[in-house]
């Protein structure tokens, strides 16, 4: 069963390759290394976690002396972790710690300018500390409630689940390249100016990353129970990562909206 998240759905193809036999049948391999566990997976996603926070205080700290430069750090991030999740979903590096460290570093640059610019603390905007730790708390929330909501088994993740989830991804990344190239050309900018469309577009992105949790969590889950060798935990840390950033940078979009209306 697939996840509806390219690196997850990634890992999942590559974990067969360690849990199925010769003969097709699922089961232990005769010589492998050390099982991933749930410890492995908190402990890498804690780790890279906390690089891109390091990485994101890297741009604001930046910004006070030098705001171009910080503006560069955050398209150099953006452009960086985009190629960066590539390299991990079709490069068969879905195990490499330095490959999930390096998109932390690039993520981290990119949410740290993104921060400050969705936030309006570039335009001095007294608000925008809270804003910002507003966007951290219901990232968080959403989160754990999430993680609730699959413990509990309140919805059953499904491979028709999976595949709503990922039609509806597929959905939201064609309006948004849509509304781009509109922007791009000078034709408005429908899905980010703060309008009524563009609230209902944020709030579904982030009811889509919410839900994504759950399909990352399976995921996950699943890796653990069939014993994939211990490396593959950096490979979900990255999944997670890529969520998590995902509906931050939604969430303090949407509240920015607030702010500008």
């Amino acid at each position: 069963m697939r996840s509806s998240n390219p690196v997850f759905s990634s890992l999942t193809e590559t974990q067969r390759s360690h849990v199925q036999d010769p003969y097709g049948n699922y089961g232990a391999p005769q010589q492998r290394e050390r099982s991933m566990t749930v410890d492995d997976v908190i402990t890498k996603t804690g780790i890279t976690l906390g690089v891109i926070i390091v990485f994101a205080l890297v741009t604001v700290g930046v910004s006070f002396v030098n705001p171009g430069l910080a503006m560069i750090l955050t398209i150099v991030g953006a452009i960086g972790g985009f190629i960066t999740v590539l390299v991990s979903t079709f490069g068969k590096k879905y195990g490499s710690a330095a490959v999930t460290i390096i998109y932390a570093v690039f993520e981290g640059l990119f949410v740290g300018g993104i921060s400050l610019l969705l936030s309006g603390w570039t335009v001095g905007n007294s608000n925008a500390g809270t804003m910002i730790g507003q966007a951290v708390l219901g990232t968080v929330g959403v989160f754990i409630g999430m993680l609730f909501v699959y413990k509990t088994g309140a919805i059953k993740v499904t491979p028709k689940f999976n595949r709503i989830i990922t039609s509806m991804l597929v959905g939201v990344l064609v309006l948004a390249l849509g509304n781009l190239v509109m922007a791009m050309f000078g034709l408005g900018n429908p899905l980010r100016d703060g309008g009524m469309l563009a609230i209902i577009f944020s709030l579904v992105c982030i009811g889509l990353a919410a839900f994504s949790f759950l399909t990352d969590f399976d995921a996950a889950d699943r890796m653990v129970r069939q014993g994939v060798p211990a490396n593959m935990a950096w490979g979900v840390a990255l999944g997670l990562a890529v969520t998590l950033v995902w509906l931050y940078t939604e969430i303090l979009r949407l509240l920015s909206y607030f702010r500008s209306n």
